[in-house]
């Protein structure tokens, strides 16, 4: 039998793919959008990570997502260093949500608030997506709109206190193993991290429609 972290990752397999290569990421990525749209895009992540770490404190000694809330993940206080470099001191001015985006961050805050597994599903499609694919999107803005390598601007995608970001995810993957839950919950679980995906698509389609291509 498969262990829960494999379930959850070959169960969102296929959203994950569609996220990745959605038409606006595919667009940014190829450097045919404009600073502008990475900093749209960072603005809208500055409140989905808002809601997701809102509530650490008080999940950290709960027995399901307690083990998940670790200090080292916290990517807030870089997409606000992140948001000072793109827009300027007066970043907070002006900040919006798009809707998706609020259905999103609505969505996690929801789940921190009742349903510690829902919780463990967003920590999981969010920090392991940025531990991974997250750092071929830094490059990508290092090389297009030239920030210093690591520095601001990217550090969102920086995690300075993960020496070793492989092993940290074997660890993160045994702990999705030691979860104590049954079966029902698991597959409430692995339904709730496509639901994240979905939502996390959402956001980039809306994205694509505020900044599409010029035919």
């Amino acid at each position: 039998m498969d262990s829960f972290s494999t379930l959850i990752r070959t169960a969102s397999h296929e959203q994950h793919v569609a996220a990745e290569t959605s038409t606006f990421m595919s667009d940014l990525l190829g450097g045919r959008l404009g600073m502008e749209a990475y900093t749209r895009y960072t603005e809208q992540l500055w409140f989905v990570y808002d809601a997701l770490e809102d509530g650490t404190m008080r999940l950290a000694s709960d027995p399901v997502a307690g083990p998940f809330v670790q200090p080292e993940l916290f990517r807030l206080a870089a997409l606000e260093r992140d948001l000072a470099h793109l827009r300027g001191p007066g970043w907070r001015t002006g900040l919006t949500a798009l809707p998706a985006t609020e259905a999103y961050a609505a969505r996690v805050r929801e789940c921190a608030q009742g349903w510690p597994g829902g919780y463990v599903a967003h920590h999981y499609t969010r920090y392991l997506g940025d531990l991974s694919g997250g750092q071929i999107i830094r490059d990508r803005a290092e090389r297009t709109w030239g920030f210093e390598r690591k520095g601001d601007g990217v550090r969102f995608y920086v995690f300075e206190d993960i020496a070793n970001p492989a092993a940290f995810k074997r660890g993160y993957r045994e702990l999705l193993d030691a979860v104590d839950a049954d079966d029902l919950e698991k597959q409430r679980v692995v339904a709730e991290c496509r639901r994240a995906f979905a939502l996390n698509t959402a956001v980039f389609r809306a994205l694509g429609e505020e900044f599409p291509l010029s035919a």
